[in-house]
Order: C-alpha cells, then structure tokens, then sequence
C-alpha cells in the first residue's frame, strides 16, 4: 500500500472508532447547558484528520497500550485542540470567520458562547483524559497547554505581532504553542502502554520535532494555499502581520527547514524492539502537505 493510502487509511481508522465516542462525551446534560453542547458538538464534528488522536493512538499501539484508554486519551486530546480553535478564532484573538470551510463558532453563537464553549471542552478534556487512570498524563496535558506549553506561547505571538522577532523567538512561538501539544500526545499513548522513562524521553524529542515542522508547514500553507482547500482565508497571517517562517526565513527555506526536522526526528528516534513505521508515517504526512 502505497504511504498516502496507509496514512488515509490509518487516520480514517482513527476518525471512526473516535467520533462515536465523542458524541457519547458530547451526550447533552443539563437542560440549560444545552446551548454549549451544541456549540461544542458544531465545533467538534465541523471536520479536520483527527491528527492528534491518531498520535496518541500510534504512540499507544507501539507500546502495547489497552484500547479503551488510547481511546479517552484521543478524544480528550481533540477536545482539548477543538477548544483551541475556537478561542483562536475570536475576534479578540485572530478574529477569523472560517475554520475547516464552515462558519467559525462565534459567528453562529456569538462571542459570549463561544468563550465558554471552549473553557466547556477543556474541563471535559481534562475529565475525560483522567478516566485513562494514568494521573501523569494529566498533569502532563494541562502542563502542554497551559503557561509553559500552548498559552505561553500564544501569549508570545501576540505580544510580538506586528514587531521585529528574533529566529529564536519564533521558535519558542512555534515550539509551545503547536509543538507542546503534539509532543503530548505522543508521551501520553506512551505513558499508556510499556515504554520506560528513555522511551518517553526519546518520544517527546520526536514529538516536539514534529510539532515545530507542522507549525512551519502551516505557516507556509498559509502563504500558497487556497482558502477554499485550507477551510478558512489564506494569507491571513500577512495581513496581520504575524510571525511567521515564511516572513523570517522565506519560503523555501522555510520549507527545507520543515524537512529536515522530520528526517532528523526520524533518524533519531531509535526504539529497538518497537515498530515506529507508523509514527514515521505520521512525521512524513505533516511535511507531505507543501511537498
């Protein structure tokens, strides 16, 4: 099977056996919550790869975690990106009104429900994650996504937007606010199964080479895309006059950067014993977007 078809089928694998279990999380409560519920289910069913859950689903299987943990673990992990979005989109933050070729949330309910729609997905993320049983995922997620992962980055890139930024500063952006999520995933569905502390060690490595290669490669997509294969506008990011790789270092270089992460993150990811072919895959499929 050729590698696009093995990644198509391995993330189609994904997408089916974690949306029913997301419609069972996003199970309506309380009658007066009802609103947030269906702003969090026309979020989270609005598309995307379900790329994250799929990494912690390749990292769970390669050490030989149980499924149904994999499973809370992946779907607490969209949950925990979808939020992202959503605040992402606000018109206090990138203030766009288009994600994965759909009205963005706040466009639909309205900024106020917006808002705690997003805080709704990362309580239950983290709720959800915790019925894996494994306490150190947790503390491990919320550290990813909180000052010293994803937020702190956020923070960076909005205090430098539209200001002259170092290479080093950008990658600190780029490094928290995508990189610390993935590196997470990926440590998580190890930490789920068998692998030693090395293992963990080696996976997050892996991971934040990973994350920062997306990152750029979605910062050039952003450059040469079309907004209607992309989901939302392309070229937002120059007209606010964010950060980006393709501003500091160029496109092609930007490129090539992207490329040598992931080789260098695979060549160094040596597990004997494990069969990593499908985070390699999952590494090649990130890159094979601006190729």
């Amino acid at each position: 099977m050729p590698v696009e078809e093995k990644i198509d089928s391995f993330l189609e694998e994904v997408r089916g056996l974690c949306d029913p279990h997301l419609e069972d999380i996003l199970t309506p409560g309380a009658r007066h919550a009802a609103v947030i519920y269906e702003a969090m289910q026309y979020s989270v069913f609005a598309g995307g790869k379900r790329f994250r859950p799929a990494l912690v689903r390749a990292a769970g299987e390669v050490f030989g975690a149980e499924e149904r943990a994999i499973l809370d673990v992946a779907c607490g992990v969209e949950l925990i990106h979808t939020y992202s979005l959503i605040h992402d989109d606000l018109p206090c933050m990138d203030d766009d009104d288009l994600r994965r070729g759909k009205p963005t949330l706040h466009k639909v309910f309205g900024d106020g429900i917006a808002v705690l729609a997003g805080d709704a997905l990362y309580a239950l993320a983290l709720e959800v994650i915790a019925r894996s049983g494994t306490l150190k995922i947790v503390e491990e997620m919320a550290r990813a996504t909180g000052t010293e992962g994803m937020i702190g980055g956020q923070a960076a890139d909005i205090l430098f937007e539209g200001k002259e930024i170092t290479a080093a500063d950008l990658e600190f952006i780029h490094t928290h606010k995508t990189g610390s999520l993935i590196a997470a995933c990926l440590t998580s569905g190890a930490r789920l199964g068998d692998a030693t502390a090395d293992e963990v060690d080696q996976i997050r490595i892996f991971g934040a080479a990973v994350g920062l290669a997306f990152q750029i490669v979605d910062d050039v997509l952003d450059e040469t895309g079309d907004s209607i294969i992309l989901g939302k506008k392309a070229g937002a990011d120059r007209e606010r006059d964010k950060n980006t790789y393709p501003k500091i270092h160029g496109l092609e270089n930007s490129r090539h950067m992207a490329l040598t992460l992931v080789e260098s993150a695979k060549n160094e990811l040596v597990l004997p014993g494990r069969d990593t072919i499908i985070l390699n895959l999952l590494a090649d499929f990130v890159v094979q977007r601006v190729m």
